[in-house]
């Protein structure tokens, strides 16, 4: 068991002087170098104090008041904390100075304060949050305790002992031995954040642990399909008919950005005309719960049009037979293989397929696109401007070399 230092010493704050010219004696207790300071309510004549022997000089009334005061005080501090290191918990100054103090000893550990949110979270499923946001919060308390047990071979730590070094050894724990990449492991301490934010809010916990750590994600490459790719998908023929299912659900997807839980459940009451007269989706994203409204393009009305009598999307009130998303993605996997488009297509493919390729590429505004996508902030949606940049200077290089080719040799001299 780790035994702590613990020193009770006495001080005065020559600065904070009274209105009769007294000075403050402070009790200062040091925990493992760590120091925390109670007041004492007792004041002293400057030239009374002797700063040596942390006390009053002299022997007269006042002072043996006051040294017999500070004595005392030191006895309860000691008694204190000889208790908390009988019960070989985790001490810290503050904890000595509450009790001290008369406020509750009651120290709350990490993983209480994780199940305490996560409890909150499971009761508002459905309403709040979804299912899916209750489960990560779930698996990142699991994962935190496994640091735990890993890095202190403890099962527990009370939150007093979360310092910016154990954010920084979980960062490590979470890309070496649990081996995730960048952005699941900020996920996973965004999650942390979340509760630690909780503790601070309640009034458990001191100091933000996470006061000088950075959380940022690296931009992911997002892949989606050409212009020529998408045409050759549409244009395949499969022997087997749930391929061409799939192949539908897909480029339905990639006509209207819809994400596989949205066209999951989508159904025919989603499908109405807006102001336009024109067919359109309205839909409340499942993921954010922002409404993206969606115009049909033709192709896309086409397939709804192609499915309406399908028994297996009837039967379940639905607009197309949509198998599960592990499923769809190994099929598209078979896809892509017969297609020849060497690249690993995902439901989400199609999403960014509408937004870059469909949409941005062909001049449709930054803002129609973002709501069409029902992001709740631009920012996600520029992501997918920076791709059609790329590709606009591409072209542009292209069409730079064709007039480089053209240009005859006395104008290119001049030109420099």
């Amino acid at each position: 068991m780790h035994h702590h230092t613990f020193v009770v010493t006495f001080l005065v704050r020559r600065n904070r002087a009274n209105a009769n010219g007294e000075i403050p004696i402070f009790v200062r207790l040091i925990v493992d170098g760590k120091a925390a300071e109670i007041a004492s309510k007792q004041y002293v004549k400057p030239e009374l104090w002797s700063p040596e022997k942390g006390r009053l000089k002299g022997n007269s009334e006042q002072a043996r008041t006051i040294n017999t005061y500070l004595e005392n005080s030191k006895i309860k501090l000691t008694r204190i904390f000889n208790r908390l290191e009988e019960q070989e918990v985790f001490i810290t100054g503050e904890q000595i100075k509450n009790l001290y103090l008369g406020k509750s000893g009651k120290q709350r550990t990490l993983l209480e304060v994780f199940d305490y949110h996560n409890n909150q979270m499971q009761a508002q499923v459905g309403k709040e949050y979804a299912q899916g946001t209750y489960k990560r919060f779930e698996v990142t308390k699991k994962l935190v305790g496994e640091f735990i047990q890993h890095q202190y071979a403890k099962s527990d730590l009370f939150l007093s002992e979360l310092t910016f070094e154990f954010i920084s050894s979980l960062e490590f724990f979470f890309k070496t031995v649990r081996q995730c990449n960048h952005n699941t492991t900020i996920k996973y301490i965004t999650n942390l954040r979340k509760i630690t934010h909780l503790a601070l809010l309640h009034g458990w916990l001191e100091q933000d642990p996470f006061m000088k750590f950075k959380c940022s994600f690296k931009e992911t490459k997002r892949d989606h399909l050409t212009e020529e790719e998408l045409a050759l998908l549409q244009k395949k023929e499969f022997d087997i008919e749930r391929l061409g299912q799939v192949r539908d659900v897909f480029v339905f997807c990639c006509y209207t950005g819809l994400a596989y839980a949205d066209v999951h459940k989508l159904s025919a009451s989603q499908v109405s005309r807006g102001v336009d007269g024109k067919y359109w989706i309205f839909t409340d994203r499942t993921k954010t719960k922002t409404a993206s409204n969606i115009p049909l393009l033709s192709p896309a009305l086409a397939l709804i049009e192609k499915y309406k009598d399908h028994p297996e999307a009837v039967n379940k009130g639905r607009l197309f037979p949509v198998s599960s998303n592990q499923k769809m993605n190994a099929y598209l996997k078979e896809i892509a293989d017969l297609c020849g488009i060497a690249k690993t297509l995902t439901t989400h493919v199609a999403r960014h397929t509408f937004a870059t390729t469909v949409t941005l590429t062909n001049g449709v505004p930054l803002e129609t696109v973002s709501s069409m996508l029902g992001h709740k902030n631009i920012k996600t949606t520029q992501i997918y401007a920076k791709v059609v940049q790329k590709k606009v200077s591409q072209d542009m290089e292209k069409l730079q070399k064709q007039i480089t080719a053209k240009t005859p040799a006395d104008q290119k001299k001049r030109a420099v």
